[in-house]
């Protein structure tokens, strides 16, 4: 099948090299020429395990094609996916700028009949203006299908190849049967392909995200209870996760969920309940404990200093908001670097893949922030060790080698990895987070 994405940002670009990995022939197209050539040349523009390898792959077998001409990636698909962003507006609705008016050059394009297939997340009503998008601007009529992401980034690759569920909202039995025919070489040991109408497909994605999100905050709401009481928010995440009715994930206790999802997805559904007169009282507690829990890890470290973090100088290990990506939107990591900033002290960063975007992002503080490639070398003479992201590599460091770097053994501990009894025993302080 010829396949066209428009967009190669993180859902397109992992989009169209699996699809182009499953045999379909698949045209991207992104409007930012250096994206485009960067692309072409076998280099993924973001940091996914797996995808860089594909992508080379699939170019060398002729299946994945990149190009900045829109008129020729609609004119040589069959089936056109819509992978645009749809960014907060200061009031946390999403920004449906980029779908709309991608959407009017489509239509205008447009030389016979296709198959659109809107993959941004966006709010309920979205793809009801989309097709009347596309009845205004093309002659041609369209076959039309919402058909909502779920990868978690940092597994994507293994999410799209080998999906839990695919969620398809349509009224078209082509455009339905086309999904079908496309995913099935997916779930050849599963069948979750779920057909429902448009609405219910577009709320079904931030709903399942707002549902996360809400676990994650309510384990961060017990570990506040867990360090008044002197519990172990550890012990307390095995006692409910052995609860098949509740399971083991998204029950972490640590310094606030980030992302490109979770902030924006809560945001907008309670921007869509307060359009339609309802008053998400849960989600606005998600969205507060969240933002409370992105300081909770700095007021520990304030307390710990007497409150002055003049000349002070902190190790930070891991930027990015999650292992195995190089996002940093939303990411509790910036929030704690711009406070230590702000109350006079200095960091030391590390991050194993989002270093580049740390550096982009702070270069107007490059006297306050630094970036070392090896996160031993962020510990000389620090006064203490902020550890943000729980990458694979952080989990066993040499903490005699630590302790011997630092000019004070203190460890801010904001995703529960370390063992604090056995910290105490080598010497260090140590804070978690509900313990």
């Amino acid at each position: 099948m010829r396949i066209g994405i428009i967009g190669t940002g993180y859902v397109g670009l992992v989009t169209g090299t699996c699809f182009a990995e499953s045999g379909n022939d698949v045209y991207c197209m992104d409007n930012n020429p250096k994206v485009v050539e960067t692309l072409k040349k076998g280099i993924s523009t973001i940091y996914e395990p797996q995808l860089e390898e594909l992508i080379k792959k699939n170019i060398k077998e002729d299946r994945l094609f990149f190009t900045n001409n829109l008129e020729e990636a609609v004119d040589k698909s069959e089936i056109i996916f819509l992978c645009l962003p749809t960014p907060p507006n200061e009031d946390g609705s999403a920004d449906l700028t980029h779908v709309l008016n991608v959407s009017k050059d489509v239509a205008r394009l447009l030389k016979e009949s296709k198959i659109i297939v809107a993959k941004s997340t966006v709010p309920v009503g979205t793809s009801d203006k989309v097709k009347d998008i596309f009845k205004k601007y093309s002659k041609y009529d369209i076959e039309y299908a919402f058909n909502p992401e779920f990868l978690k980034e940092g597994a994507a690759v293994n999410d799209f190849m080998s999906p839990d569920r695919v969620v398809v909202g349509s009224e078209s039995e082509k455009a339905i049967e086309a999904m079908r025919e496309i995913y099935s070489a997916f779930m050849r040991t599963s069948n979750r392909f779920i057909v429902m109408d448009e609405k219910s497909s577009e709320i079904t994605k931030y709903a399942s995200n707002a549902m996360l999100a809400t676990r994650i905050s309510f384990m961060n709401d017990i570990a506040m209870l867990c360090e008044k009481v002197n519990a172990n928010i550890d012990s307390i995440r095995v006692g409910m996760s052995t609860d098949l009715r509740i399971g083991d994930k998204f029950l972490f206790a640590g310094a606030g969920y980030g992302g490109s999802c979770f902030p924006k997805d809560v945001k907008a559904l309670i921007k869509t309940g307060e359009e339609c007169e309802i008053d998400f009282k849960i989600l606005k507690a998600v969205e507060e404990i969240n933002q409370n829990q992105r300081e909770l890890l700095f007021d520990k470290i304030k307390i710990h200093f007497n409150h002055d973090l003049n000349d002070k100088t902190f190790a930070i290990w891991g930027l990015s908001y999650k292992p195995r990506t190089d996002d940093i939107r939303e990411a509790p990591a910036i929030t704690l670097i711009e406070r230590i900033i702000e109350e006079g002290g200095k960091v030391n960063v590390c991050d194993p893949a989002a270093i580049e975007r740390g550096k982009a992002y702070f270069k107007e503080s490059s006297d306050k922030v630094r970036f070392f490639e090896i996160y031993y070398d962020t510990l000389k003479d620090v006064d203490a060790m902020l550890l943000i992201t729980e990458w694979n590599e952080f989990r066993k460091p040499d903490f005699k080698r630590m302790k011997s770097l630092m000019k004070t053994p203190v460890i801010f501990d904001g995703r529960n990895i370390y063992n604090p009894e056995l910290l105490k025993k080598k010497g260090f302080i140590y804070y978690g987070i509900g313990k």
